[in-house]
């Protein structure tokens, strides 16, 4: 397994238009759209019986310190407990008790519930949720979540009151606090302590977890089995089994689902009129609070993107309309966005600055520019239908302005490396997204200069001080003011081409139920398998 990966909190999702986290997998909640979750779980529930997910990859890294793409995340939501999640504002305790604030804001206690086990039989208690902040606050760690835990230039501080008790001092308030914590699923101290390099421990290729399935197998390129895990807090799960079954073409992976070899499966939107008509499907539309985006690599080798102006000209040649119709074939999945914000975030606004639309544009600003016989380079993912619909339409859009596009096409795995590889210089774009979550200090990490998530190599100091300000600052409408501000800067720099605050579309087979129960969660499709269930 490749444990080289340092990823957005919830960030690079490799299927659909693709896309991140952390923002988190836990900030916000999904709403369904279309299809029946109540029809979906009518029918006794019973135990036994496995479930088959289709996913794009293989999974980049299996240690929830690091998972970043949407295949290690989903994965890791079986595999590793989180202490709790947000849902429409309200939180849903799973290894913690409770979470409750001093009256200063400044310290937080945090309980853990009793008689929480690790997979191997071990008790997890409060040691291992030190030993994990801990982990994510040591600098040689390289956890991208760190970001989450430094406040002001200065770190959280977090303590073992009892062996249930676990309390963090802030070295001032902070609204992002909560938000970061939600992020966490612990790691067990007895198998990690002790090792120089958590990301590149061999201690990842056989995780060791709290979630509601232990992990059975993996495969590279085939699949990878979790086994039911009986002893989980929540209750045994009804499942024997789970596997997440590779399958990185997606027609391939839609006929597999049609012949009954996977059970649930990312549809692309134009795929659904036909896996809809044969009627053995629950289709769930909702939103992930996801921006699909154009990404400009500032750090290419010609060092032409570098240049804002430059990048603004060629987000002027593009169609934002005209990119959703291609992309989602109509606006039913996907709204236009301008701001690196996504909707269901604090202090969103689509009123910035934005270019698109006016190639005459364009080709003034490269010739003010003095560019000519521009060539760039395009990383485009086999097998995927929105990318490579939207590479051609680049392609195209670009060449009307003078610009040559060189498709470098590429299986999803190769892919996701080349995208989160920091050094990478031979590419210019990316079509990609994320999902940050609700608190808009997550963005931090995208746009901060140097951060080990800035895959764009954006950079300016006003930015960053922004950020830093806006992750303390205790004041509601100051606060909401600061991030207004990131907005329309990172805007006029167009470090990226936003595209549109997409919805995810989602194939259940009409054979299991516990849909409600298990909830639909932005990224990792279910916040809790352990509910879902066979039909009798």
């Amino acid at each position: 397994m490749n444990t080289k990966f340092k990823g957005l909190v919830i960030a690079m999702l490799f299927t659909l238009l693709l896309a991140a986290c952390s923002g988190n997998s836990g900030g916000t909640s999904s709403t369904a759209t279309t299809g029946s979750s109540t029809a979906a779980d009518s029918g006794t529930p019973k135990d036994g019986g496995s479930l088959i997910i289709g996913v794009a990859s293989d999974p980049v890294i299996l240690n929830p310190l690091y998972a970043g793409d949407r295949v290690s995340l989903t994965i890791d939501q079986a595999l590793y407990a989180p202490l709790f999640q947000v849902n429409n504002g309200k939180k849903t305790f799973y290894l913690a008790e409770s979470l409750e604030p001093s009256a200063d804001q400044l310290t937080y206690t945090l309980k853990l519930k009793k008689d929480l086990t690790w997979h191997d039989g071990q008790k997890l208690t409060a040691d291992d949720v030190v030993f994990t902040i801990d982990s994510i606050l040591d600098e040689k760690q390289n956890s991208f979540l760190r970001s989450g835990f430094i406040i002001n230039n200065k770190p959280v501080q977090v303590s073992k009151v009892d062996d249930l008790t676990v309390e963090f001092k802030l070295p001032q308030v902070s609204p992002a606090f909560e938000a970061s914590l939600v992020q966490v699923s612990p790691i067990p101290k007895h198998i990690f302590e002790g090792e120089t390099d958590l990301e590149k421990s061999s201690k990842n290729d056989s995780p060791v977890g709290s979630g509601p399935f232990q992990f059975k197998e993996y495969k590279n390129g085939e699949y990878v089995t979790l086994d039911r895990f009986d002893n989980y807090f929540g209750g045994k799960p009804h499942l024997d089994s789970v596997t997440y079954r590779i399958a990185k073409d997606a027609n391939a992976a839609n006929l597999a689902l049609q012949n009954g070899e996977i059970n649930v499966q990312y549809l692309d939107p134009r795929d659904v009129a036909t896996i809809q008509a044969s009627g053995n499907f629950d289709i769930q539309s909702y939103s992930e609070g996801r921006l699909a985006y154009l990404m400009f690599n500032a750090n290419s080798d010609t060092g032409v993107l570098s240049k804002k102006e430059v990048r603004q000209a060629l987000s002027y040649a593009l169609n934002r309309d005209e990119l959703i119709k291609t992309t989602y074939t109509s606006s039913e999945y996907a709204d236009p966005a301008k701001s690196f914000e996504t909707p269901d975030g604090l202090y969103q606004t689509n009123d910035v600055p934005t270019y698109d639309n006016d190639a005459a544009k364009a080709k003034q600003i490269l010739a003010e520019q003095g560019i000519t016989n521009l060539k760039l380079r395009m990383i485009v993912q086999s097998g995927n239908k929105a990318q490579e619909a939207v590479s051609l339409y680049v392609q195209q859009k670009l060449k009307e302005i003078g610009v040559d596009v060189e498709l470098q096409n590429m299986d999803s795995t190769a892919w996701g490396q080349k995208f989160v590889d920091l050094k990478a210089t031979d590419y210019e774009l990316a079509l990609t997204g994320y999902i940050m979550g609700y608190d808009p200090d997550a963005y931090r990490i995208l746009f901060e200069t140097g951060s080990s998530s800035n895959y764009s190599h954006y950079s300016n100091k006003q930015v960053d001080q922004l950020f830093a300000q806006g992750s303390g600052e205790g004041d509601a409408t100051k606060r909401g003011d600061i991030y207004k501000q990131l907005q329309t800067i990172i805007a006029e720099d167009a470090p990226i081409y936003p595209i549109a605050y997409t919805k995810t579309v989602v194939a259940i087979s009409k054979n299991y139920g516990g849909l409600d129960q298990a909830v639909l969660k932005p990224v990792v499709i279910f916040e809790d398998l352990s509910k879902i269930y066979q039909k009798q």
